[in-house]
């Protein structure tokens, strides 16, 4: 009998479908040793030694495990391949060392980046030693969580009765929400004013214009200050005609964006499904750890805490294949789309975000997912097969049009066609609101299709808008 140990019992039922009846998978319910709150439990002067504390419930699941690695033949630890997941497995391996449970049989560390058959029983054909470079890692961390949470903390609590805690994370990140709050108490709101205008050319069409010039000075977005500057602007649109001085269209190429990491995921979940960061990655842990279907538990899809954007060659081609059955061979770009991450820190020691099965639509699963799981599995799907399709061609037409007798007012109308869809046809990037005097003069009005016209056309004025 070989004993296998993951975090969750979601994952043991799964992983012990796929092993069979010479596996025992047991869970050790995350994290099994911590540090104890108490003066002393990491010493820096001792080679920074620690001191860990194992909790009631943690203590019944490790005599469980204890006794039955006793009985095995072999210890498989298959936490979860990052560093906490590393973490874990040293402590399940210190532990059982300490209770003399394991004697002189062999141990092996498994990682999988996806909870499937073909995944679980390649990994165990590829063992390997537990990482002492992520324990370290997690070691150090760990320490620091707790020099600066123990030693900062009750000075919190003797200087600001009230105050919750100080962290190695929660302090600077609570420093980034006071210094966005000040800049918020020094604002001082701007009045500005904006004038508007819809035209319609020989051809027919009507489109909207706006002032960016008058009287020859430059209009920038917060430049009308009043309500009388406006009103000059249109007294001087309505004294003349308007007449088109160019038109001028740029082909454009919008490439997209790589598939998900762990926090661009949160992102565009809050964006487009309203989810918290929370609950998304409590939804992504049900999805990695399986779903039933076809009365099989599947993963549906790879591990969720990931800073890479990479993905396995076999999900690229597969990405491909899916693209081509599911939009046609024009969206399958001529060659592949490869990623890299631009942070200098970051581990990309997993795959990004991906559905473990690229032909496996959001709509052939619907019925074994709720409603949040599915949103969610979509939003995955959609992005992972966009990243490998066509770019997006677009033409950008931008119309300069004079108007007034005397004082004259520069107008200006932006429009933005989309030629080819390209990845625009399985999916369209979220974005946050952009404050109003860092937007562009036409963002507005960019995604509105322009009808025809031509230079020295003269345009009928159909309405102002202050």
């Amino acid at each position: 009998m070989h004993l296998v140990i993951v975090e969750s019992p979601a994952k043991a039922k799964t992983i012990n479908k796929y092993l069979g009846p010479d596996y025992q998978v047991l869970a050790s319910y995350g994290h099994v040793r911590d540090l104890p709150s108490k003066d002393g439990s990491v010493r820096p002067d001792d080679d920074f030694s620690m001191s860990w504390e194992v909790d009631a419930k943690s203590g019944k699941r490790l005599s469980d495990i204890a006794a039955a690695a006793k009985d095995a033949d072999r210890l498989i630890l298959a936490t979860d391949p990052d560093r906490e997941g590393e973490a874990i497995s040293w402590h399940v391996l210190e532990v059982l060392r300490a209770k003399k449970a394991l004697k002189d049989k062999p141990v092996e560390r498994v990682v999988f980046n996806a909870i499937t058959r073909q995944a679980v029983l390649e990994a165990m054909q590829n063992p390997r030693r537990i990482d002492d470079a992520l324990v370290d890692a997690y070691l150090a961390r760990r320490a620091l969580d707790y020099l600066v949470g123990f030693t900062l903390s009750p000075v919190l609590w003797r200087k600001l009765p009230g105050a919750r805690s100080a962290g190695r994370v929660q302090s600077v990140a609570l420093r980034l929400v006071c210094d966005r709050e000040n800049e918020i108490e020094v604002f001082k709101p701007r009045e500005y004013w904006s004038v508007a205008v819809t035209l319609e050319p020989p051809k027919g069409g009507r489109f909207v214009a706006r002032a960016v010039g008058f009287d020859g000075k430059k209009l920038g977005r917060l430049d009308i200050a009043n309500e009388d500057e406006a009103r000059a602007v249109e007294a001087a649109l309505k004294s003349g005609d308007y007449r088109v001085l160019s038109v001028e269209a740029k082909p454009l190429r919008r490439s997209p964006p790589p598939p998900f990491t762990t926090s661009t995921l949160q992102q565009e979940a809050s964006r487009k499904l309203g989810f918290a960061a929370a609950r998304t990655m409590q939804i992504a842990q049900r999805l990695y750890e399986g779903i039933e279907l076809g009365g099989e538990t599947v993963g549906l899809i790879t591990y969720m805490r990931t800073d890479g954007v990479q993905v396995a060659p076999e999900a690229i081609s597969g990405a491909r294949r899916a693209i081509a059955q599911n939009f046609g061979d024009r969206y399958v770009p001529e060659n592949p789309r490869y990623y890299q991450t631009k942070a200098k820190n970051a581990q990309e020691a997993h795959e990004a975000i991906r559905p473990t099965d690229l032909f496996r639509r959001p709509d052939s699963v619907r019925r074994a997912l709720d409603d949040e799981q599915f949103k969610l599995y979509d939003l995955i799907w959609k992005r992972m097969m966009a990243s490998q399709m066509a770019a997006a061609e677009l033409e950008r037409t931008t119309v300069e049009i004079e108007a007034g007798s005397g004082r004259k007012v520069a107008l200006r109308a932006t429009g933005q066609v989309v030629r080819f869809d390209g990845y625009f046809a399985a999916y369209t990037e979220g974005r946050d609101d952009v404050p109003v005097s860092q937007r562009s003069d036409a963002e507005d009005d960019e995604d509105g299709r322009l009808p025809p016209m031509d230079v020295g056309d003269r345009l009928t004025e159909h309405g102002i808008e202050v």
